[in-house]
């Protein structure tokens, strides 16, 4: 056998686990599918990603986030997924969840309406707003009218 063909063949494979793996970092930073998800399944796309470089695949996960988290972990950021331990998968995976409930809890909710009246600085009152009787009152004092 030439090396030639083996080379293409090589080549070919990394560029599917390289497309395999963007699509799989898409997924994970639009929140399709989580990293706990990943570390647990280890998909195929998977099996040589540094843990450091998935967990930077989240959002608003950079590199020193990434490094204290798998510094608490005793987990070196370089390991490659499918080299973890079953008790280094189910606590990274359990760390995360926490860290994904902490992070949804963290954010405002937004399908609450926020109910206030606004006034005019002169008193003229807008669209969404009311003025009681006494306020109108005072108003008018403030004015001069």
């Amino acid at each position: 056998m030439t090396p030639e063909p083996q080379r293409l063949r090589a080549l070919e494979r990394a560029n599917e686990v390289r497309l395999a793996r963007a699509e799989l970092k898409r997924r994970i930073a639009s929140g399709g599918v989580s990293a706990a998800q990943v570390i647990l399944d280890c998909p195929w796309e998977a099996h040589s990603w540094s843990v450091g470089d998935l967990l930077m695949s989240q959002r608003r996960w950079g590199r020193t986030r990434c490094r204290k988290f798998l510094v608490q972990n005793e987990i070196s950021e370089v390991k490659q997924i499918r080299t973890l331990t079953e008790r280094q998968r189910h606590m990274l995976a359990s760390k995360l969840a926490r860290c994904e409930m902490e992070a949804l809890q963290d954010q405002p909710r937004i399908d609450t309406p926020l109910e206030h009246h606004i006034e005019s600085p002169i008193g003229i009152p807008d669209e969404d707003s009311t003025i009681s009787p006494v306020g109108a009152e005072k108003e008018r004092e403030l004015v001069g009218v």
